[in-house]
């Protein structure tokens, strides 16, 4: 993985490579690469030509144009790393080295491709044409793909990608084009998502991996579904479904916003994103609380989809299925849906529950989370569940164009706008956001939301965003609370109930964006091992809302403080934690009851960002993740 456009026009099309990988940065790479057909330009008939790098994406465009890079059909990548290091010569597109090219040396072959996914038997397909005669330059799985289609060509490119990827086992989205045949892309996908954009006037037609790659070239884009194979030419395409047949895809008009938005004042997009918040959570709100007479009514059809009343009288219990920052989001939502709603309530590792032996009851509502609609293991984990045979499903998310909300009967859309920075914030708010509102629908449902309770907690709803808003005007504090941090090579984050999962999540952030080594417990647990880390070195975070636990957790600082800790807390005006010798108080403003998880991460989030500025780190792109994992 990480990022995939292809093209086929009548106009060099090596800037709109460059350009939709640059509107694909944001997920995070650590390679990338162009691989152009230069015939009807006046190069040799019939040459491939290709540029790599493993810098940014704005060098390739500079080393494209130094090499006089031009083509009417190409294929781009942006890569991650999983097999093979970040290097030039494990980045894509890849070319074929087969027997044909005599001694095996770097050079322009007759196939060449990009890949997103995994490829589980590479090994022994890498061993198989090894045999054969084939030459590898690369550590990846994706070179034994293309190695495998040129051994299978004979004079149509479609046929040989059809009968490659049958031998495949694993994830893969992948675009190829062949040296004799001009004009002519083919893609295929399993397990990773791959779209065309068509062009306008029959002049051009794309490839991607996203549609926001295609933003401001075509706004007509088909989603493939799992099992098919496409042919992308001049002013023509067609589908293949998983059997080989002809299938027809609808067209979908899709208003895809680009990666590339404007900074304004801010210094990172983290930041930028951060005090968005306030707006995307008004947002998400307004689709929702506009209907509300509807939304409550009894006889009334809820936002998630047309049968939701009927699917949220069948359910006896919900399993949440996520990964990451929305794992800890299906944790807070557990508290939520167990204390509003009454309804059992487990949050699994998306990663972990399909390899596992469960108990699946039909009467589930089987929750996915997800940021991009498309992460691989939260996808596998609901197809899994469906397999198993619960069949009520609802996502929430925040691309409403994405396989997850596709693959499921009902859906809460979140209104958070592109997240460009790897590290979630905005996106994560307004999926609670999501989360309390599906709490209360089912507690409606049930019958445990009375008039009164409605009217309290869509009122707190309302007044979200401005309690945001307050809690963004504490940033000089964090400012102080990074620069305390900048040295520091590892922190604890403390909470209890519904606030452990925001410790969780704040522990994320500064690990992700600053290298520090962060980790989170249950503050009742410090004395059962963690209280062992404990010392003035290690400054301890503390989320300290007033709710029912706060004397519980006033005796756990107090565990820190007796062995020489330095405490950090988030607290309520009206908790009475005062700063004093080795505790530093930040007091949240005003009190948000069950929504307080909400505001107590947003100074999480600052902490992170600014200690990650104080330490120098590449806030935006941290060294090895990606934004949208799109492979197990």
């Amino acid at each position: 993985m990480c990022g995939i456009v292809g093209a086929v026009s009548t106009r060099n099309i090596v800037p709109i490579l460059v350009q939709g990988l640059q509107r694909l940065e944001y997920r995070g790479y650590d390679s990338c690469g162009v691989s152009v057909h230069s015939a009807g330009l006046g190069a040799p008939t019939g040459a491939l030509r290709r540029a790599r790098g493993i810098s940014r994406v704005a060098d390739l465009a500079a080393q494209c144009e130094a090499e006089g890079l031009q083509g009417l059909t190409g294929i781009a990548h942006t890569r991650w790393a999983t097999h093979g290091a970040p290097a030039v010569a494990n980045a894509h597109p890849h070319f074929s080295m087969g027997p044909h090219a005599d001694d095996g040396a770097e050079r322009p072959g007759r196939v060449t491709l990009v890949h997103n996914g995994i490829i589980e038997n590479h090994e022994a397909l890498r061993a198989e044409l090894l045999a054969r005669g084939y030459h590898f330059s690369s550590q990846t799985d994706t070179e034994t793909i293309v190695h495998l289609i040129d051994s299978l060509y004979d004079g149509d490119l479609l046929m040989a990608v059809q009968t490659a990827v049958r031998r495949l086992r694993g994830s893969y989205s992948i675009a190829v084009m062949h040296r004799d045949e001009p004009q002519r892309l083919i893609g295929a996908r399993e397990g990773s998502p791959l779209v065309l954009g068509i062009g306008a006037d029959g002049k051009e037609n794309f490839l991607a991996s996203d549609a926001m790659a295609l933003a401001g070239v075509t706004d007509q884009i088909v989603y493939l579904e799992e099992g098919d194979l496409i042919d992308v030419q001049l002013g023509k395409y067609w589908v293949l479904d998983r059997a080989g047949q002809r299938a027809e895809r609808p067209v979908r008009t899709v208003q895809a916003m680009s990666g590339a938005a404007d900074l304004g004042p801010y210094r990172h997009y983290m930041q930028k994103e951060i005090f968005e918040q306030p707006r995307a959570v008004a947002d998400t709100l307004e689709g929702v609380l506009a209907v509300v007479p509807q939304l409550f009514e009894a006889a009334g059809t809820p936002a998630p989809g047309e049968d939701a009343q009927t699917t949220f009288q069948a359910v006896r219990q919900v399993l949440i299925l996520a990964c990451g920052t929305s794992y800890y989001a299906g944790c807070v939502a557990r508290y939520w849906l167990e204390d509003i709603a009454g309804i059992p309530t487990q949050v699994e590792i998306a990663s972990e529950y399909r390899y596992r032996a469960s108990v699946p009851d039909p009467a589930t509502l089987v929750v996915t989370i997800s940021q991009s609609g498309e992460t691989a293991d939260t996808l596998a984990a609901l197809r899994h569940a469906q397999r198993l045979g619960m069949r009520h499903t609802l996502t929430v998310c925040n691309v409403p164009t994405s396989a997850m909300v596709r693959e499921c009967r009902l859906a809460f859309l979140t209104r958070a706008g592109v997240e460009i920075g790897v590290a979630s914030t905005k996106a994560f708010t307004t999926q609670l956001v999501g989360l309390f509102l599906l709490a209360l629908m089912l507690a409606k449902t049930r019958a445990r939301l009375g008039p009164a309770q409605e009217a309290e907690q869509l009122d707190a709803l309302r007044r979200l965003p401005g309690a945001l808003q307050a809690v963004l005007a504490l940033e000089p504090q964090l400012i102080d609370w990074a620069e305390q941090f900048t040295a520091k090579e590892h922190a604890l984050f403390l909470g209890r109930g519904l606030h452990y999962p925001i410790a969780q999540e704040g522990a994320l952030k500064l690990k992700e964006i600053t290298y520090i080594h962060a980790e989170a417990y249950a503050a009742g647990e410090l004395k059962h091992g963690p209280l062992a880390l404990v010392t003035s070195a290690m400054p301890v975070v503390t989320v300290a809302p007033n709710d029912a636990l706060l004397e519980k957790l006033k005796s756990n600082m107090q565990e820190v403080r007796a062995r020489g800790g330095v405490l950090y807390a988030l607290a309520d005006a009206d908790t009475h934690i005062e700063s004093s010798d080795g505790l530093y108080v930040i007091r949240m403003p005003g009190r948000s009851g069950l929504l307080s998880p909400i505001l107590h991460v947003v100074p999480l989030q600052l902490l992170a960002y600014h200690t990650a500025v104080a330490r120098g780190t590449d806030v935006d792109k941290p060294r090895n993740l990606a934004k949208s994992v799109t492979v197990e």
